[in-house]
């Protein structure tokens, strides 16, 4: 597994394993058999209802606790100062743990206009070493433009919708800038077309290895971070099995020409749903 120093120091696997839509009680078998394939770095979030379970395959694991990264999210609900602060105890709680390695705001839900407020509390947080470190996730340039300029903490990590068809060109350039990592999530654009597209076909029968594999490669070369997402053992160890083989410049080129501004999720502008 390779690591990403984030812009505070702290080692942060590159290749992590996401949880969302995973329901609760599948969220311990998934995780512990993700712990099993090797997989050190889960993402999880309070929306996903599924803290306690993410837990259950921390508790149950003999991996010691400093080789884990663990990284939740801050709802919508719960911006605001106090309601930050209020929510990551509840986190941490359902978790069963001391602390947590990455705390996120999961949507800057711009129409409230908390963002600012909630990143404060997770500056306060930060500060008392309760995280090792803090970021957002879904935040657009202007988003980001707010946090550099009103907070005093720099986010380690933009986590946001990124794969062949979406490849956020011009934010990844604005998060480098700023010593910001783009962390990808639904990098494989949930299973959809890309999968399916002739290039990655292509590419995949060229080096022996899936269309996932190939996407996922993709993403680490560009320097992503990226955390996959299966319930299902074999595709759990399908994705990790990346770190053998490598894209030449010019097949990376291939990929970059695929980029077609696609979004599958919410629009960060736009979305404000509580």
């Amino acid at each position: 597994m390779i690591d990403v120093t984030l812009n505070n120091g702290l080692k942060m696997p590159q290749l992590g394993f996401g949880v969302w839509k995973i329901p609760d009680e599948e969220a311990t078998v998934a995780v512990e058999n993700a712990f099993e394939a090797g997989y050190r770095s889960i993402d999880t979030a309070k929306v996903y209802g599924n803290e306690v379970g993410v837990g259950k395959a921390i508790a149950n694991s003999s991996i010691p606790r400093e080789e884990l990264f663990i990284t939740t999210k801050v709802w919508n609900t719960d911006h605001g100062y106090e309601n930050t602060l209020k929510a990551f105890d509840a986190s941490l709680e359902r978790l069963g743990l001391d602390y947590v390695d990455l705390y996120l705001i999961h949507w800057p839900t711009p129409k409230f206009d908390q963002y600012v407020e909630t990143y404060q509390a997770l500056e306060k947080l930060y500060k008392d070493g309760r995280v090792k470190a803090i970021g957002v996730c879904n935040f657009d340039m202007e988003h980001l433009e707010r946090i550099l300029n009103e907070c005093e903490v720099v986010p380690v990590i933009n986590q946001v919708e990124c794969h062949p068809y979406l490849q956020q060109k011009e934010l990844k350039a604005f998060c480098e800038q700023h010593q910001i990592k783009l962390e990808a999530y639904s990098p494989l654009m949930n299973g959809r077309d890309i999968l399916q597209d002739e290039v990655i076909k292509g590419l995949a029968e060229q080096y022996g290895k899936t269309p996932a594999q190939i996407i996922l490669r993709w993403h680490l070369q560009t320097g992503a971070v990226v955390i996959p997402k299966s319930v299902t053992p074999s595709r759990i160890e399908e994705n990790i099995n990346v770190f053998d083989f490598e894209l030449t410049e010019s097949d990376m080129g291939k990929i970059a020409e695929l980029d077609r501004n696609l979004r599958i999720n919410k629009n960060p502008s736009e979305f404000n749903d509580r």
